[in-house]
């Protein structure tokens, strides 16, 4: 197995005049399950259109499973697009049998197979039905499901909860880890940064094509300094007056119930300033506020930056030390 299940060097891709991915590089180990993160627009479905050979890059060089491009290896490979579709005249078992045999599955344990699986998702009354019979969440398990059902290497999934409930939400976030943690390499594509958070080891996130995180998600947690501290005074306490004139505090803001938020200044120790409220203050409650995904985006990316000051920020975050 290649150290590295997708290699990307200097990859660019155009459409007439607009770029959509700008020289990136980037290496996706053998065995992760990373996030593609970025807003609407920044190049995720390109990106992955071209690791699918969907699409050729116009600049650089790519790998996938250790060959020069998803072609040669596809069998290997499973794709959810962002773009659903089931062939909805077909029925349920019929379509899955179809697409496991595209991908070089054979006939002998095929029908106890595609029965595991309806029964796994939830979906076992459905073999016998047409595609077209079934709720949108529906369809969406049973794509996600000949996505997977000839046990791929690699596992590519572009948006894959997008209207999903949260009970099926959770059900595919667990099919996931179950996927991954049998070896295979997992990468989803979203805009919704939480959901990152809740299952990823690493991430790699654009803007306008240009690479500008990417790393193990706990190193790049670090390589942020959390700058909130969440307070709540003890009851019947008054302490509006002095937290907003605290040493190291830029600003305060009002968070769930009580509680306060008070943003640090870039200079100030959260460990200095959460010990001098507590010994200065009657508190009954101090917690620091890990930096989200959210909070780490925003704050690298910044819609009034000009594309100097924002590659000057990606510089810097490149190299730091872990992410890159």
């Amino acid at each position: 197995m290649s150290e590295y299940a997708i290699n990307l060097k200097g990859v660019t891709k155009r459409f007439r005049d607009k770029v959509a991915v700008r020289d990136l590089d980037l290496q996706v180990p053998s065995g992760s399950l990373c996030g593609f993160l970025g807003p609407n627009g920044a190049g995720k479905t390109t990106t992955i259109r071209m690791v699918m050979s969907i699409f050729y890059p116009d600049e650089g060089e790519l790998s996938v499973l250790g060959r020069a491009s998803a072609e040669e290896s596809k069998d290997k490979i499973g794709y959810l697009p962002e773009e659903r579709g089931v062939y909805k005249k077909m029925r349920v078992g019929e379509f899955l049998a179809y697409i496991a045999k595209l991908k070089g599955m054979g006939k002998g344990g095929l029908n106890k197979s595609i029965e595991d699986w309806l029964e796994k998702i939830g979906l076992p009354e459905t073999r016998k039905k047409r595609c077209e019979e079934l709720s949108k969440g529906m369809q969406q398990k049973v794509q996600f499901l000949a996505s997977i059902i000839h046990d791929p290497e690699l596992i590519i999934l572009d948006e894959p909860f997008s209207g999903l409930d949260p009970v099926n939400a959770r059900l595919l976030r667990e099919l996931i880890d179950e996927q991954h943690k049998m070896g295979k390499t997992i990468i989803f594509s979203t805009h919704v940064l939480h959901q990152a958070e809740q299952i990823c080891q690493r991430v790699f996130m654009i803007n306008n094509g240009r690479k500008i995180l990417d790393g193990p998600l706990e190193g790049i947690y670090a390589r942020f300094d959390p700058k909130t501290v969440i307070i709540e005074a003890s009851d019947g306490e008054s302490i509006g007056d002095r937290i907003a004139t605290f040493e190291g505090v830029r600003s305060v803001s009002a968070s769930a119930g009580s509680a306060v938020e008070l943003h640090l200044n870039d200079g100030a120790d959260p460990g200095d300033v959460m010990r001098r409220l507590m010994s200065e203050l009657p508190l009954r409650r101090v917690e620091l506020r890990r930096a989200t995904l959210e909070d780490i985006f925003v704050g690298l990316v910044d819609p009034g930056d000009s594309e100097d000051s924002v590659r000057a920020a990606l510089t810097e975050t490149a190299t730091a030390g872990g992410v890159s």
